[in-house]
């Protein structure tokens, strides 16, 4: 056969593949068959490549091979096949690079670059695919809000909350009137503005919006819906988040029997339910409970994604926290390595989940007293934080934290002091002062001047926290109770034995009604108290 012929027989063979593989490859309904095609369709790329196949169709199903491709973790592979369908559809598309179809390639490999933490290549590309689909389509369009809700997702995992604000803002407006309120659109439009919110400590905008997401998608979709199972998961992470355990637990229970119901438990978002059911359990202190759903989640993971993806570094991370915060650091410490090498190998070095892992394997070390393994890590860590995020991200602020905390450990306060500050800074910028991440860090500087015994400096950012952190997480909140540890500790050293019992007794009352009588919190805040009351020649 000649070359044209066997360009025709290439092309009849891609329109074959791309007829029968799933149109929505992002359904985890579909990746058996997915998978069951996918060398088809990977022979049909090589066809694509070697007979110069010019044609939508080929573009098309190039771009669904990438996207389940990303799926699987498999970015590598992925990259060639968005960026062949991109320059495919600007070739041969009627109207080139102003075609939806080019706009969507544009934002797939977006896409891409954002899941390896390459914000820079990202953003150009989302901006280019927004404007396209502003000038063919339209602002009065769900694909443009579609495009807005992309590019505010980008700002706000840079931590560029008043970039991402507007657009989320904008993308609402448009779902409601152009598709209304009870379309999933619509609750997905508020659920993304409400994550903002939460993000930023502002719980009270979030909340409603959480809730209306939830009614909308009960009424729409019916309670039998993964998104439904998804809002239920959201709202419960609110409550958490405030430290309000007990109407967290049956959103987190309901979540997880929907999507065992509907998904089944092989399903990648039945071991997310699994994992946050779990975090809930770690967070109050019942790390019974939390194991072993940790370890299916595990284990579900591993068979259905894998051992390379980032969800199965990602699940070995959380158990390997249960195992540090339970002392149990011989059992962390392979988890989190293991965790760190898959990030690296699957994401890279300028990936923030590695930076994050980088964070988890140093704090392991600090916990243990292991400040020179410690110190390259939380410095990597903070390097590439402020290189990927920039120094205005909450997470360069926590890095910045981590590594003060080690300086000041080693009594090192010069060095300590500056990063203190500078975190606490880029919190009340980015944060604001009504936010609990701004609270620890008040607590962090006020820690430093209590160790150097300038106690006048210590004082007022100790009582300040304590203010924050009632306003925003209540009086029943375990961080509310370890502010006002702090603060007893404090009046102890200065002597001041009334108000410091007085604040024992209450951060004891709060530790035990949040965490329970066998939290490792509740045990230790218990003991210093009887210290002092033994000091003093008391007994109770």
């Amino acid at each position: 056969m000649n070359k044209t012929t066997q360009r025709k027989w290439a092309e009849r063979a891609i329109e074959a593949v791309a007829k029968d593989f799933p149109q929505d490859p992002n359904n985890p309904n579909h990746w058996v068959e997915c998978e069951q095609m996918l060398g088809c369709a990977l022979e049909c790329s090589e066809h694509t490549k070697s007979y110069e196949v010019q044609t939508e169709v080929a573009a098309r199903l190039l771009n669904q091979t990438a996207v389940y491709l990303q799926t699987q973790a498999k970015y590598l592979q992925a990259l060639p096949l968005y960026q062949e369908a991109l320059r495919i559809r600007e070739q041969v598309l009627v109207l080139g690079k102003q075609h939806p179809d080019y706009a969507e390639s544009l934002n797939n490999l977006a896409n891409w670059y954002e899941s390896q933490g390459q914000y820079e290549q990202a953003l150009p590309l989302y901006q280019e695919a927004l404007k396209i689909f502003e000038q063919v389509l339209g602002k009065q369009h769900p694909y443009y809000a579609a495009s807005l809700n992309n590019l505010a997702n980008l700002y706000n995992s840079q931590g560029q909350y008043e970039q991402a604000l507007p657009l989320y803002q904008e993308a609402l407006e448009i779902v409601e009137q152009v598709l209304g309120k009870q379309h999933p659109y619509y609750a997905s439009s508020l659920n993304n503005l409400a994550m903002l919110y939460s993000s930023q400590g502002q719980n009270e905008q979030a909340l409603p919006l959480y809730q209306e997401a939830l009614k909308i998608r009960e009424q729409v979709l019916g309670k039998q819906h993964p998104d439904y199972a998804l809002s239920l998961n959201n709202l419960a992470g609110l409550y958490d988040d405030q430290g309000q355990y007990e109407p967290a637990l049956p959103l987190y229970q309901e979540a997880l029997e929907i999507v065992e119901q509907v998904l089944g438990k092989q399903h990648p978002d039945y071991a997310l339910s699994l994992n946050n059911l779990a975090e809930l359990y770690r967070a109050q202190g019942q790390n019974e409970q939390a194991l072993p759903l940790y370890q299916e989640a595990l284990k579900i993971v591993t068979k259905v994604l894998g051992e390379q993806h980032p969800d199965y570094a990602g699940s070995l991370n959380n158990l390997a926290e249960l195992y540090r915060t339970q002392g149990q650091y011989d059992q962390a410490l392979p988890l989190f390595q293991e965790a760190l090498k898959i990030r690296e190998h699957v994401l890279g070095k300028q990936h923030p989940d590695y930076a994050t892992s980088l964070n988890n394997l140093a704090l392991l070390y600090y916990s243990q007293g292991q400040y020179e393994q410690a110190l390259p890590l939380f410095q990597e860590a903070s390097e590439i934080f402020e290189q990927v995020l920039g120094k205005q991200h909450p997470l360069y602020a926590t890095s910045l934290n981590n590594l003060a905390g080690l300086y000041d450990s080693q009594g090192q306060y010069e060095q300590a002091l500056p990063l203190f500050q500078e975190a606490l800074k880029i919190c009340e910028q980015v944060l604001g002062k009504a936010h609990p991440d701004y609270a620890q860090s008040l607590n962090n500087l006020a820690g430093l001047y209590d160790s150097q015994g300038q106690y006048e400096q210590a004082l007022p950012l100790f009582q300040e926290a304590l203010t924050i952190y009632e306003q925003v997480l209540g009086k029943q909140h375990p961080d509310t109770a370890r502010s006002i540890w702090w603060l007893a500790t404090y009046y102890e050293k200065m002597l001041d034995y009334e108000q410091a019992l007085l604040l024992y007794e209450q951060a004891v009352e709060i530790f035990v009604k949040a965490l329970g009588e066998q939290h490792p919190d509740t045990k230790e805040v218990k003991e210093n108290y009887q210290s002092l009351l033994q000091q003093l020649g008391n007994s109770k």
